[in-house]
């Protein structure tokens, strides 16, 4: 499949499309921005946004303690790191006085300044800075296929998770009520966000990340009189400006995740008068 889709990418009219590195990067924003899009519509209706950010900020944290336990790949320390991070602090919502946001907010935080203060060691932060920014045209073949199956992999649970989620984040009183194990569904939630949130860090960058999570799902709910409307308005935005995003930053030469953010950024301003007209 990759090979038929380079080799269909190799043969468009277009200077981008020649170079090997941009048949791969494109390849893989078809995979990750739907991905993200579904992911992100559930994650801003159950108030998750600052959640998801916490999680890409303190990725550092992770890779500084597989740094320390000797864990080889960045990636995995991050991942397993972010599944620790995400269950605790469910448990934090769940048990403590504080209100959400100034838990999620206290961690984030903390992770951070560990993570820094480790890495940091030696002036040795440098060789990390890497992760901040991202970059999409690093990507191979073998991390193409990881993504793919992360993504059926989660299109195969969200098939069994979807109602119970989606009813939890619009009455928690009436999804008890229908006997949903609420902080369990939420727990499940938290630990997909962080999973996949971790995997694509090294390509599209934990500053921005945040962004391509949450911005698709606020262009859709602007514009959208549905639920099927607002997931796929997100899937078709979140994938145009994938592929515009790539496009320019391959003419511009700029960070690739970066790039798409900010036309995700001039498509929401684009959908605020567009929402007015179509729910007016």
């Amino acid at each position: 499949m990759d090979d038929l889709f380079v080799a269909f990418v190799g043969n468009l009219p277009f200077a981008w499309a020649k170079f090997g590195f941009m048949q791969q990067a494109l390849l893989a924003i078809l995979i990750v921005t739907p991905l993200f899009a579904f992911l992100g519509c559930t994650t801003v209706n159950n108030q998750m946004a600052f959640f998801s950010d916490a999680v890409g900020h303190s990725a550092l944290t992770g890779i500084a303690i597989g740094t320390i336990i000797g864990i080889g790949s960045s990636v995995a320390s991050m991942v397993i790191f972010a599944v620790i991070l995400a269950l605790a602090i469910t448990l934090l919502r769940k048990h403590a006085q504080a209100s959400a946001d100034t838990i999620i907010g206290i961690v984030m935080a903390c992770t951070i300044a560990v993570g820094i203060m480790i890495l940091s060691r030696n002036g040795g932060f440098a060789k990390y800075s890497g992760y901040l920014i991202g970059d999409f045209l690093s990507i191979t073949s073998g991390e193409i296929a990881l993504l793919a199956i992360v993504s059926v992999i989660f299109a195969v649970l969200w098939a069994f998770v979807f109602n119970p989620i989606f009813l939890m984040s619009s009455n928690p009183s009436i999804a008890r009520s229908r006997r949903v194990p609420v902080w369990a569904m939420q727990g499940v939630l938290a630990v997909v966000v962080a999973v996949i949130v971790s995997l694509c860090i090294p390509w599209i960058g934990m500053l921005v990340i945040n962004a391509l999570l949450v911005l698709p799902a606020s262009i859709a709910r602007n514009v959208s009189r549905s639920i099927f409307e607002y997931h796929w308005i997100a899937v078709i935005v979140s994938a145009l400006s994938g592929i515009i995003g790539l496009i320019l930053s391959f003419y511009l030469s700029t960070a690739t995740g970066a790039t798409i953010v900010v036309v995700l950024m001039a498509f929401f301003v684009m959908s605020l008068p567009m929402g007015k007209i179509r729910k007016g």
